[in-house]
């Protein structure tokens, strides 16, 4: 559908430099986009991809240098935070579709459920004894809700979704297909032979409070007790696992393949970028946003920067990091040092000799 380039920026409140009557057709990369489409730069990284752009207009963050935004021929659309634009336009422009309720009749779904009238079960999927789907929720194939599950409005569980048994799960969540809410969590003690463990049975819940999104192939394990939570407005990324108790605030990031141990406490806002593991029973503060492939092993305070093995503040990470590629160097220049301390050694040690050795007197 074509959209005038004013309306395009009277959605999401920006300014515009150029012809507002120009025909946009689509949304699309620097380097794929042409005269019909509106293309973004929220990068600064990217200027010369920009600059080389065949787009008709580019959705740009005011902040940018003005040399920059002069060098940029082409029409401007103008907000404070261009990233933030292009995720409220593509909201605008490509909503989800809404999904016709109904339960489809290879579905299997207990007697002793209860089916919101508006919600859609898909072919094959299973709802347990005793579980709630409220209004507009979307269970895909072959997904299975267990017993004394609920399911908040507007929930979307993609296929292959697996709920285990008592599973609370609200509002507008979206579970991608793979991911697995509520499976035991990794609890053994050791037993009396050798070789031995004992399962430590799990008899917690999952808590997925509203607004979560859930990336494709995660799991989130059932508490020992009492719940593992994860909160309100948290996205979590593919591949993560978050074992079981933790605690996940509220509004996170979690990236692929990142790791949280049982009975971490994850503060609010909290970035953990991918491949990072957090051990067991530590508290990660308000704010903490932890680089790539770090390990925490013991608790970071509010608001703090932290990277490495073991994660530290980023600023002593980055000058051991400095240290680290001139140590080949360092160790030549050490053992030249001590080659040379030697010979003075051996020098001095030769040189014990002389008149004062013998008694010699110069007065």
């Amino acid at each position: 559908m074509t959209h005038r380039l004013a309306d395009l920026a009277a959605m999401v409140g920006a300014d515009l430099e150029g012809d507002p009557d120009r025909p946009i057709d689509g949304i699309a990369t620097l380097m794929a986009a042409g005269p019909a489409d509106l293309s973004f730069l929220t990068n600064p990284r990217y200027r010369d991809q920009a600059l080389a752009s065949k787009a008709g207009a580019l959705l740009v963050s005011r902040d940018l240098s003005r040399e920059t935004l002069a060098e940029l021929r082409t029409d401007l659309v103008l907000c404070d935070d261009a990233y933030r634009a292009l995720a409220d336009l593509m909201t605008a422009l490509f909503p989800v579709p809404e999904a016709e309720p109904g339960v489809h009749d290879t579905a299997c779904v207990e007697a002793s459920a209860r089916v919101d009238p508006t919600a859609r079960v898909d072919a094959f999927a299973v709802v347990g004894e005793g579980s709630t789907l409220g209004p507009g929720v979307v269970i895909g194939a072959h997904a299975v809700v267990g017993r004394g599950c609920s399911l908040g409005a507007g929930t979307v569980l993609h296929p292959h979704v697996v709920i285990y048994d008592g599973a609370r799960i609200g509002e507008r969540v979206v579970v991608h297909s793979g991911v697995v809410l509520g499976a035991d969590g990794f609890g053994y003690a050791e037993g009396a032979e050798a070789a031995s463990q004992i399962k430590l049975p799990q008899v917690g819940v999952v808590v997925i409070e509203d607004d979560v999104e859930i990336g494709a192939n995660s799991a989130v394990d059932r508490a020992t007790f009492d719940t593992t939570t994860i909160g309100r407005g948290t996205k979590i990324d593919n591949l993560v696992q978050i074992g079981h108790n933790a605690q996940i605030g509220e509004g996170c990031i979690l990236c692929g393949q990142a790791g949280v141990s049982g009975s971490s406490r994850i503060g609010d806002r909290v970035l953990l970028a991918g491949q990072v593991g957090v051990a067991g029973h530590f508290r990660i503060g308000d704010g903490v946003q932890v680089a790539a492939k770090s390990a925490v092993f013991q608790a970071v305070e509010n608001d703090q920067r932290v990277a490495g093995i073991p994660a530290m503040p980023i600023a002593a990470w980055r000058r051991r990091n400095a240290l680290q590629s001139r140590l080949p160097a360092m160790r030549s220049a050490l053992r030249a040092l001590e080659r040379r301390v030697g010979e003075l050694e051996s020098a001095g040690r030769g040189g014990g000799d002389g008149p004062a050795a013998d008694g010699g007197d110069d007065t």
